[in-house]
């Protein structure tokens, strides 16, 4: 498994954006796909978005499409999630997931997919 550690959540206006980090240490980080959740009080914890091992390949759920975008620095272990045009639905504690090192190029959108998760960092969207 991989140690994950979320960074850059924050307090914003809507329309304003965000970046999130996520750190991991351990070893391959190459290997893993990787996946940032979100969960607001009260609801579960939904999938946002996920990225493959090479970043060439990315997923997005419906909500946050052409908004929010993934990325991944496999140099300093490094994920990464832009939050753009956020909304006061966005407001949610979000967290950073990864499998177990698969090198799989195919979309992870389900919490049994991941194997190690952050602590999560809080997102809220003043409207």
């Amino acid at each position: 498994q991989v140690q994950l550690v979320e960074s850059g959540g924050g307090l914003v206006q809507a329309g304003g954006s965000l970046r999130l980090s996520c750190a991991a240490s351990g070893r391959s980080f190459r290997a893993y796909y990787f996946g940032w959740f979100r969960q607001a009080p009260g609801k579960e914890r939904d999938f946002v978005a996920g990225i493959n091992w090479s970043g060439r390949r990315t997923y997005y759920t419906d909500s946050v499409e052409g908004r929010f975008t993934i990325s991944r620095d496999n140099a300093k272990n490094t994920v990464y999630l832009l939050l753009n045009r956020l909304e006061p639905g966005d407001t949610a504690v979000y967290y950073c997931a990864a499998d177990s090192g698969s090198y799989t190029d195919y979309q992870k959108t389900f919490h049994g997919d991941y194997v190690s998760w952050g602590q999560g960092t809080q997102v809220t969207v003043s409207s």
